[in-house]
């Protein structure tokens, strides 16, 4: 276990107290064992039901009673730094209940319903495994995700997967790809009084960015979600005096492209784009998107017991991709608006929070405690 003495988690609390809770033990990615270990602490106190297993700063835990299917329910405790907004508080705007802090969104209230259910959830028709995991917001690699893949694959076994990012209680299925390329200009360095002598670095990237103005970012209609691309310069360095002329200067873009397209597909894309261009280009970051995969039998059910909920694509990448690459169907549902994670006003609807935690209670039919 972490070192830290962890504040304590009470899963029998009240929804919003948990998250709460959560939220206020800061973990920003790569300081994620405080609440690792509050969140093995609590899962241990339900040892008759649950193996708990600690790997690194992911908490995984498990029935094992022999069912037929296996659900998989997975929430990231790492969150984006903070912007001034923990610890948590309450408000009342516009006539509505808010939780407000970093995580609140993203996706702390996911993995309090998560926590919550899984204290609870000692009776449910198929086995469950819960996965609480460290470094989501950071580089795919760095992603616990991949190093449990690659060293223990049978945690991550499962007919069916949920990812309790943000969706304001709805479904979103599937999800884009991302790629970050660096782009490199070169030039000759000068006295920038004398620049006829010289060959300027950072000019040689204005046709990049003309390019991506003038960019037209296709619409994939998959499975009747359609999923919108983005191709975007996202930040741009070069220079190392005020009086002299750049030799070098770089570009970083981050592409999000349809699940349909493959990264080898996306990078050939961003470099056909970019074509005639006296560019260095390098791929510094990718992770493939995850079809829909709606009409998959646990997906239908799933939906069915949720009753009417809005379903849409799923516009950023989450873990989806990599159950969808494991062949294990997967859909995002959690409490939270996914376009307030990252924002200084992050925030919660009280109400998202208990919609959520109602909804899968009933799928797994679990009673209220």
């Amino acid at each position: 276990m972490h070192n830290s003495v962890a504040p304590a988690l009470d899963p029998h609390a009240d929804i919003v107290e948990l998250t709460a809770a959560i939220v206020d033990i800061e973990s920003v990615s790569g300081n994620e064992g405080a609440l690792a270990d509050a969140v093995e602490a609590a899962l241990r106190e339900h040892a008759d039901h649950l193996e708990v297993i600690r790997d690194g700063d992911t908490v995984i835990a498990r029935t094992d009673r022999g069912l037929e299917r296996r659900v998989l329910l997975a929430g990231h405790l790492d969150t984006v730094p903070v912007a001034d907004n923990l610890p948590s508080s309450r408000r009342t705007r516009d006539g509505r209940e808010e939780l407000v802090g970093r995580g609140t969104c993203d996706m702390k209230g996911g993995d309090a319903v998560f926590l919550k259910l899984a204290v609870e959830a000692d009776a449910a028709p198929v086995d469950l495994t819960w996965i609480f995991y460290d470094h989501e917001e950071v580089a795919a690699a760095d992603n616990s995700l991949t190093r449990i893949a690659a060293e223990h694959p049978e945690h991550l076994e499962a007919d069916f997967a949920i990812l309790g990012e943000p969706t304001s209680a709805g479904v979103e299925g599937g999800c884009k790809g991302t790629m970050k390329l660096e782009v490199t200009a070169r030039g000759t360095a000068a006295h920038s009084a004398r620049d006829w002598v010289g060959d300027n670095a950072i000019h040689h990237l204005a046709p990049v960015l003309e390019r991506l103005a003038a960019y037209e970012a296709r619409r994939a209609v998959i499975d009747g979600l359609e999923y919108r691309e983005c191709l975007n310069a996202v930040a741009i360095s070069g220079g190392i005096a005020g009086n002299v002329i750049p030799d070098l200067a770089r570009m970083t873009l981050n592409y999000r492209f349809a699940p349909d397209t493959t990264p080898e597909q996306a990078e050939a894309h961003v470099r056909e784009v970019l074509t005639g261009l006296d560019l260095d280009i390098v791929v510094t970051d990718s992770a493939a998107g995850a079809l829909p995969g709606l009409g998959d039998d646990a997906a239908r059910e799933f939906l069915a017991a949720l009753g009417d909920v809005p379903v849409s694509a799923k516009q950023g990448w989450t873990d989806v991709a990599r159950f969808s690459a494991l062949g294990t169907p997967a859909v995002n549902y959690g409490p939270g608006d996914p376009l307030l994670a990252h924002t200084d006003d992050e925030h919660v609807p009280l109400e998202d929070l208990r919609v959520a935690l109602a909804a899968l209670r009933r799928w797994l039919g679990v009673t209220a405690r």
